[in-house]
């Protein structure tokens, strides 16, 4: 099993301030997924990681659109694939994947078998009140020395 890092927030503003702390490590390419139950912060998450990058509009969740593009200091790309679970068609998700944007999924587990091998895997959970749990998982070389940079203060 690789490694993983917990981390703990009391607050959507802690939880904001994590990612954007993760955001200023980011130059482009990277792609993020978020898994949990609704409710679980995946939205602050997001949120802070748009500030982070510099996005001044207001972020908030695809659900009805899918993907939702911000300009930012790099493109950042927000998608939700909750509604893709069913999707045989080719969606062309890999020119976000692959790009020079950051590309945040929420709901990864609808398109397992599209995502690339190498990503920065978040699991939230909801601890009740305003506590969350986040599990960071990299899957690639690039994400591990990304943690590590986060978590080594």
């Amino acid at each position: 099993m690789s490694e993983q890092y917990e981390y703990f927030s009391h607050s959507p503003e802690e939880t904001e301030q994590l990612a954007r702390a993760l955001a200023e490590k980011l130059s482009g390419g990277e792609l993020i997924t978020l898994a949990g139950d609704l409710g679980a912060g995946k939205t602050s998450f997001t949120k802070g990681l748009a500030k982070g990058l510099g996005v001044k509009r207001t972020v908030n969740s695809p659900t009805f659109t899918i993907i939702k593009e911000y300009v930012g200091y790099v493109p950042f790309y927000h998608m939700d694939a909750y509604r893709l679970e069913d999707a045989d068609e080719d969606l062309g998700l890999e020119e976000y994947f692959d790009g020079d944007g950051v590309t945040v999924v929420e709901w990864p587990s609808m398109i397992q078998e599209q995502l690339p091998p190498e990503r920065l895997d978040i699991m939230l959970e909801h601890l009740g009140d305003m506590n969350r749990k986040m599990i960071f998982m990299p899957l690639g070389d690039r994400y591990h020395s990304l943690c590590k940079e986060i978590f080594s203060k």
